[in-house]
């Protein structure tokens, strides 16, 4: 790489080849009944930015899949060719600017799809898909990896999709929404739901009380909810030269309520301090309290202020809190915050098959210092947590100093095992050998450590979301 930009760098650094391997060296041994995907994705830019701020999230999406299957691992890793990777393969550098900004993307580019499918992996309806919260899904073979394409759903979708969809077990629909529905600083927002068979089943409209970035969302079995934090998105702020997404220090939450199946008229509106969350860790509901249980931070981290101060790292830092929402009061609406895990931390996951219902288990990566660190440290964490909400006691592991553990992924022994009966499967960055593993835990044990090793020749670069997939 030509540019010394922190998140060109390292293990941010991209890798600029695919490859595969069709067995993994493995130390320890490997479940039997472990047979099926691990997918990540995240940011790896083709080609050095054109811009001198690159940001991380922009980079081109590349799939990392490892398979199991009889004790064994093989793996492969190919970029997502969306219309913007394929325009900049072909003329062999890039093209677009940062998040496709025109001041800085060559002229022939403007105007044309600057998306990335670089965030979430998500399975539905036996299909698979790279998401970011810009464009269309990105559809992918499970398999070969080979690139579908964005698809519509018979026109349906024509614009933005979540990279957070919700699955709701029980109807076996895919939930979802999108942000700034008419353009960047808009305050239209979408909400509609993928029935069993990946149709479109309902698509609506309404306006949040603000533009804001709404990165993720909540939803129970009977209701679902839309946070608009005060990370804020403004064509005229970009216009005068000040960010685009910036944090509003004067502005509150406003939480949107919506009953699964009501019409969108019937939402209502309850508010909250200022706070930031990119991501939930689920949500369920009990005799008219919904629970939730969010990453949740001061301000949004990685972001500036609204006149382009750069944000404050001590306040970035997000910590497992529970939000208890009485919906019948009194007051309506009224809402109870407290931290549960008082370190900072980030990637919450669950047990799949529990979303949106109460989860005894929950996983995530944390600074078991319970320190905060600098943004771009933010993002990099070496221990993983086991939190049993039952019981409140919390399990912990850490890697040693400088590796790095990415997002923890729940794999179950089979479909009707009991909540945690399963694995916990994530890569990590070996800092001193510059290279990754792939680690698996026994999942409600572990402080024992890895039950298994799979060393890979290469690099995993850091990245953002996965999902497993049973064979």
């Amino acid at each position: 790489m030509t540019s010394t930009h922190h998140f060109l760098t390292g293990n941010f650094a991209p890798v600029r080849s695919e490859q595969d391997f069709t067995e993994l060296r493995v130390i320890g041994t490997l479940p039997e009944a472990l047979v099926g995907t691990l997918y990540r994705v995240g940011p790896n830019p083709q080609f050095d930015p054109r811009d001198q701020f690159y940001h991380w999230f922009a980079g081109d999406g590349m799939v990392h899949a490892f398979y199991f299957g009889s004790g064994k691992v093989a793996y492969k890793n190919r970029w997502m060719r969306t219309p913007k990777w394929q325009l900049e393969n072909k003329a062999g550098k890039a093209l677009f600017g940062t998040f496709g900004n025109p001041a800085t993307s060559d002229p022939a580019v403007v105007g044309r799809s600057t998306g990335t499918a670089n965030t979430n992996i998500v399975s539905h309806a036996g299909r698979l898909f790279a998401l970011e919260e810009s464009h269309q899904p990105f559809e992918f073979d499970p398999l070969t990896l080979e690139s579908k394409g964005y698809q519509s759903f018979d026109g349906a979708i024509l614009s933005r999709f979540t990279a957070h969809p919700k699955p709701d077990p029980e109807t076996g629909e895919l939930h979802f929404f999108a942000y700034s529905a008419s353009g960047p600083g808009t305050t239209e927002m979408h909400y509609g739901t993928l029935d069993r068979g990946c149709r479109v089943a309902r698509m609506e409209s309404f306006h949040a009380p603000y533009a804001s970035m709404v990165h993720d969302f909540i939803a129970t079995t009977g209701h679902v909810l839309f946070p608009i934090t005060p990370l804020t998105s403004s064509m005229d702020r970009a216009m005068l030269g000040k960010p685009l997404f910036a944090w509003e220090t004067d502005r509150i939450v406003h939480l949107g309520v919506l009953q699964k199946g009501a019409d969108i008229s019937a939402m209502c509106w309850l508010d909250m301090d200022a706070c930031h969350v990119f991501h939930f860790m689920n949500a369920w509901e009990t005799n008219g309290k919904i629970t939730v249980y969010a990453m949740e931070a001061e301000m949004a981290p990685g972001m500036p202020y609204a006149d382009g101060r750069p944000g404050e790292p001590g306040k970035s830092a997000a910590r497992l809190a529970r939000w208890t929402i009485d919906l019948n009061g009194p007051p309506p609406g009224k809402i109870e915050r407290a931290v549960v895990d008082d370190v900072p931390a980030e990637f919450p996951r669950i047990d799949e098959r529990y979303a949106g219902r109460y989860n005894r288990y929950g996983w995530y990566v944390c600074h078991a210092d319970g320190k905060p660190r600098n943004d771009a440290e933010n993002a990099l964490y070496a221990t993983l947590t086991c939190h049993d909400f039952t019981t409140g006691c919390k399990q912990r592991y850490s890697l040693p100093e400088g590796d790095v553990l990415s997002e923890p992924v729940f794999a179950p022994r089979h479909e009707t095992a009991n909540e945690g009966d399963g694995w916990i499967v994530m890569t990590a960055w070996r800092n001193a050998e510059q290279r990754s593993d792939l680690l698996v835990f026994h999942a409600t044990d572990i402080t024992a450590g890895p039950i298994a090793v799979v060393q890979l020749p290469c690099r995993v670069p850091f990245g953002f979301h996965g999902a497993w997939i049973a064979a």
